[in-house]
Formats: structure tokens, sequence, C-alpha cells
């Protein structure tokens, strides 16, 4: 993931640590507070799945490469990757305090995939982040739509 080497490698090693890590996280989460809210996802089928899989991890890969842009500007690589899975977590806890401890694993994975990959070109990059996110969203976008 140090070197933007072999993107299919790349995306699979990332939503292998991405997917395992925000697992633990949150068994962690619900073993320790289990009161905790999770999220909620008022619509169902075939939609909530492209909204949760395809336009989410897009759309949110874009705004966080605006950021990590930003941030690059005035950061070393390392703090803005770092600041940037931070403030996606502080993003998602406002909707439910469970989901934020959770999402902050996998956008460092996103983040890192981003700025290592920007190297090759920014949709490359865009690319790469944002098919590692629909992986990660896969298995909970397939219990939202049609669980």
């Amino acid at each position: 993931m140090r070197e933007p080497r072999r993107a299919w490698l790349a995306i699979l090693t990332g939503w292998a640590l991405s997917i395992v890590g925000s697992i633990a996280l949150a068994a962690l989460s619900r073993a320790i507070a289990p009161a905790l809210p999770a999220p909620e996802f008022p619509m169902k089928g075939p939609m909530a799945f492209f909204m949760l899989v395809v336009f989410a991890p897009f759309v949110e890969t874009l705004i966080m490469a605006g950021l990590l842009s930003l941030l690059l500007r005035f950061l070393t690589p390392a703090t803005s990757i770092l600041v940037s899975a931070l403030a996606w977590g502080a993003g998602h806890s406002s909707m439910a305090l469970g989901w934020g401890l959770v999402i902050w694993w996998p956008f460092l994975i996103f983040s890192t995939l981003y700025v290592v990959w920007r190297q090759r070109g920014f949709w490359i990059a865009v690319g790469i982040a944002a098919t590692t996110h629909a992986l990660q969203n896969l298995a909970p976008g397939l219990m939202v739509a049609f669980g």
C-alpha cells in the first residue's frame, strides 16, 4: 500500500485491512457501550444498495480528495491522512456515535490509498479509494437493501 503498483492488490489489501479493522472496532464498541446508537438507513431495496455501494463511495472519495489536497498543502502526508480519517469519523459520529467510532479506521485506509495513488493521477487515486470503499460497503449495503 505504500507504493502505487498493482491496483488490484492495493484494492484487495485495503479492503481486507479496512473490513477486519472495522469489524474489530464494531465488536469492541458494542462490548464497551452496547447502548450506542447505530446508523439508520430509511431506504431499502436496489436504491439503498446503489446509494451505499456506488454513490456514497464515489462522492465521499471526491470530498475526501478535496480535503486531503487541502491538508497536504500544510501538513505531512501521514498527518493529513490521520486528520482526514478523524474528520470522517467525527462526521459519521454526528449521525450515530457508535458509527463514527468504527468509521475512522476504514477512512484511514481510504485516505492512505488516495495519497499513495495520487502520485499516478487524480482519477486513478479516486478509483482505487472509491473501489475499496465500495467493497467495504458491499456486505452492509446488501443487509440494508435486502435484509
